[in-house]
């Protein structure tokens, strides 16, 4: 879905480093790590790849689990939480958390935004677009992209509060509360302080 991650030098600007946890995020959330992807996550150095010493102690965690956890447990993780027969054990998707069932209002709304800013689905996905995944591929192009009139502050607050703030903290715990969480706990946590960071930054915006 992304490219991978190359993961922020100490003297990246600010918004390069929010750009690749972003992106980050996207591709571990939306499929099992891919070799090249894991092998980066398991020799980061445990400096929050996002400036904050709030996320110091969750990134710590997130580096130790892929040391110590084997890539075909993680995608044996992947799939017992979140693919498997029938009903998964934690949907990734925003209209599930936010109307209860799959495809609803939020998807047409998310939508509707998505064309606002020129966006559309790639022919060749198979989830929908307020899959996490996409969304975190989203804000990671309002927060790098060319188009400055697209681009921006702005837009990305738009974005993140029309169609992650609102859910995006209860998908986290619901996947760290899982007794078959390991790996994706703790990219749970890292992820939930990530969001709390990016919502009390844009609150700053006020």
């Amino acid at each position: 879905m992304t490219d991978p991650i190359q993961f922020a030098a100490p003297d990246d600007s600010e918004e390069l480093a929010r750009a690749e946890v972003y992106g980050l995020l996207s591709q571990l959330f939306y499929a099992p790590p891919a070799a090249e992807l894991y092998a980066q996550l398991q020799v980061a150095p445990t400096i929050a790849p996002a400036p904050g010493a709030f996320l110091e102690s969750s990134w710590t965690e997130l580096v130790g689990a892929s040391r110590r956890l084997s890539r075909e447990q993680v995608a044996a993780e992947y799939e017992a939480l979140f693919q498997g027969l029938g009903k998964p054990e934690v949907f990734l998707y925003g209209s599930h958390h936010l109307a209860g069932a799959l495809n609803e209002k939020p998807l047409v709304a998310l939508r509707d935004s998505l064309a606002a800013l020129g966006l559309a689905r790639a022919p060749g996905m198979p989830e929908t677009e307020d899959h996490v995944a996409y969304l975190c591929e989203t804000m990671r192009f309002l927060i790098a992209g060319d188009d400055a009139g697209v681009s921006n502050l702005a837009s990305q607050r738009r974005f993140f509060d029309a169609h992650l703030r609102g859910w995006i903290d209860a998908m986290c715990a619901q996947i760290a509360a899982h007794p078959a969480a390991d790996f994706y706990r703790s990219l749970a946590v890292f992820a939930q302080a990530f969001f709390s960071v990016e919502a009390q930054g844009f609150d700053m915006l006020d």
